[in-house]
C-alpha cells in the first residue's frame, strides 16, 4: 500500500487519547467534574494573565492545552510491557526515562511512553506512564509463585489488536479504516474489568503484600488507573475541588508556586470503590480501590545542572520537615518549601543566563525585518537584547520520580508503604522492553538546537 494512503501515527495517537478520554469518563464520572474545573481554571488563567496567555501563544501550547492527557497503567509480565511497546509504537509514542520506584515502597519499575519530536508533541501530548510489577520483590515464596502463575494465563490483547500491530510494523503504517479499528481494538486493553481473575482469599494475599500486587494481578487487563488533564494554576484547582465533591489530597507534589513553573506539579483525588467480581463468589461482590483522579501543572525543563539544584532543595526541604508530607503537616511542609526554593530563580532570563532550563528560541518580526541589515548583531546574546530573537522555556513533558511514587503512596492508602530499599535495574526493565529507554535530558537539548537553527535560518544566520 502506498505510504501516502497511511495514516500519521500522531493523527492515530490523537484519536487514541480522545477515545481514551471518552471511556474514562464513563467509567469515572468524577474525571467529567474534573475536566470541566480544568477548563474553566485555564480559561481564567489565560483571561487574567496576559503574560502566560502569550507565551503559551509563542510555543503553540496553547492548541495543545485541551486535548492533553497523561495516562498511566501497570502491566505484569515482561511480554506484556514488550507488547504494549508494540502498541504504542503505531501511536509513535517511545519508551523515555527510567523510574525506579521501588525505593518509595512501590514494587515497580517504569519508563513513560511519548512522542519524541516538538512537531509531534504539538499534534498530540498524550503520554503513558507505564510500570512492570517487580515480582522478584515478592518475599514470600509461595506468594510470588501464585502471582506469576495468575499472570501467566491472562492475555490483555486482543487478537485483532495483534494482527493490526504485526500488520504496522511489516507495512510501516495503517489506512484510515485500520486506525479506527486499531483505537478500537486497543481501548479493550485499558478498560476497567469488573470480574477478577482469583478468588477472595488470594486477593486478600496479593493484598497484604501490597495494594499495587493485587491491583496487577487480581485483574484481566492493566485498567487505565488514572487519566490526567493539565492546568495552568494547580493551587486554584486544590482550591476548587471541594466545592465540586473532590475531595483532594493533603498536598501538591513536585515544587512550590512559582510565576514560572519549573517541571511538574500534580494533585489528585483519593481512589474509587469499585465492584468486584472474586472467582468463587457466585452471587456476592467485593470491592477493590484502584483508580483516581490526578491533574498536573508542567513547567520548563529542567538541565542537569537545574535538576541538581531542584534535587537539593526538594532533599532539604524533606529533612527540615522530618517527615512524609501528609494532612498533618501539610502547611509546615508547604511553608518549607517556598523558603527553600527561594534558592531557585523565578526569572526566565536568569535561569537560562544560569544554565538551569532548556528553551525554545523564536526569530521575531523585528528580527526578520532586520535581517538584511549591515550591523546587526549575530551572537544569541545580542540578537536577545536587540529584541531579534525572543525565547520560552521548553515544557517538561516527563514525571518525576518523586511524585509518581508519592501519588501511588497517596491514592492506595497511607498504609501501602512497604519497604524494598533502592532495587534499581534499568538493564532488567530494558530487557523485558525489548527497547533501550531514550534519554530525556538528550531530547530536550536536541528540540532546544532544533530551534536555534531554526532561528538561524529565519535570520540568515550561518548558525547560533
Amino acid at each position: 500500500m502506498p505510504a501516502h494512503d497511511f495514516v500519521s501515527p500522531d493523527s492515530i495517537r490523537a484519536q487514541f487519547s480522545a477515545a481514551m478520554s471518552l471511556m474514562y469518563k464513563q467509567e469515572v464520572p468524577l474525571y467529567g467534574t474534573l475536566l470541566a474545573l480544568v477548563s474553566e481554571i485555564n480559561q481564567q488563567v489565560m483571561d487574567t494573565q496576559p503574560k502566560v496567555a502569550e507565551a503559551l501563544r509563542w510555543t503553540g501550547e496553547v492548541e495543545r492545552l485541551d486535548q492533553e492527557r497523561h495516562g498511566a497503567i501497570r502491566v505484569g509480565t515482561a511480554d506484556e510491557l514488550a507488547t504494549i511497546a508494540r502498541l504504542f509504537a503505531v501511536m509513535g509514542m517511545a519508551p523515555v526515562g527510567y523510574y525506579d520506584l521501588s525505593s518509595a515502597g512501590v514494587p515497580v519499575h517504569s519508563t513513560a511512553f511519548r512522542a519524541v519530536h516538538e512537531q509531534s508533541l504539538h499534534v498530540s501530548p498524550f503520554r503513558v506512564f507505564t510500570s512492570l510489577l517487580r515480582l522478584e520483590l515478592i518475599d514470600n515464596p509461595q506468594l510470588r509463585a501464585l502471582a506469576e502463575s495468575i499472570l501467566a494465563k491472562r492475555q490483555i490483547f486482543t487478537p485483532r489488536v495483534l494482527e493490526l500491530i504485526a500488520q504496522c510494523e511489516r507495512d510501516n503504517g495503517l489506512n484510515a479504516a485500520d486506525a479506527e479499528t486499531f483505537v478500537n481494538e486497543a481501548l479493550h486493553t485499558f478498560r476497567w474489568h469488573h470480574d477478577a481473575t482469583v478468588t477472595p482469599e488470594e486477593y486478600q494475599q496479593l493484598h497484604d503484600q501490597h495494594r499495587l500486587i493485587a491491583d496487577v494481578v487480581a485483574f484481566k487487563g492493566p485498567h487505565i488507573n488514572h487519566l490526567t488533564p493539565r492546568t495552568l494554576d494547580i493551587d486554584a484547582i486544590q482550591r476548587g475541588m471541594p466545592a465540586k465533591g473532590i475531595p483532594p489530597k493533603a498536598v501538591v507534589e513536585g515544587p512550590p508556586t512559582r510565576r514560572h513553573p519549573i517541571l511538574l506539579r500534580q494533585t489528585s483525588f483519593k481512589a474509587l470503590q469499585e465492584k468486584v467480581a472474586f472467582k468463587g463468589q457466585a452471587g456476592h461482590e467485593g470491592s477493590h480501590t484502584a483508580r483516581f483522579g490526578e491533574i498536573e501543572q508542567r513547567g520548563a525543563a529542567l538541565t542537569p545542572k537545574g535538576r541538581q539544584l531542584y534535587d537539593t532543595l526538594l532533599d532539604a526541604t524533606r529533612a527540615a520537615l522530618g517527615g512524609v508530607p501528609a494532612e498533618a503537616n501539610a502547611d509546615a511542609y508547604r511553608a518549607l518549601l517556598e523558603t527553600q526554593f527561594a534558592a531557585f530563580p523565578d526569572d526566565l532570563a536568569q535561569m537560562r543566563e544560569q544554565g538551569l532550563a532548556y528553551f525554545r528560541y523564536f526569530a521575531t518580526e523585528k528580527g526578520l525585518a532586520a535581517r538584511e541589515q549591515a550591523g546587526r548583531p549575530t551572537s544569541l546574546q545580542g540578537l536577545i537584547d536587540a529584541g531579534h530573537v525572543h525565547f520560552e522555556a521548553l515544557v517538561y513533558e516527563d514525571f518525576l520520580p518523586v511524585s509518581a511514587a508519592g501519588i501511588f503512596q497517596s491514592n492506595l492508602g497511607d498504609d501501602a508503604q512497604a519497604e524494598y530499599g533502592s532495587n534499581a535495574n534499568r538493564e532488567a526493565f530494558e530487557a523485558a522492553l525489548k527497547l533501550p529507554v531514550q534519554d530525556e535530558l538528550a531530547l530536550y537539548a536536541q528540540s532546544e538546537r532544533r530551534s536555534l537553527q531554526a532561528c538561524a535560518q529565519a535570520l540568515n544566520l550561518g548558525t547560533l
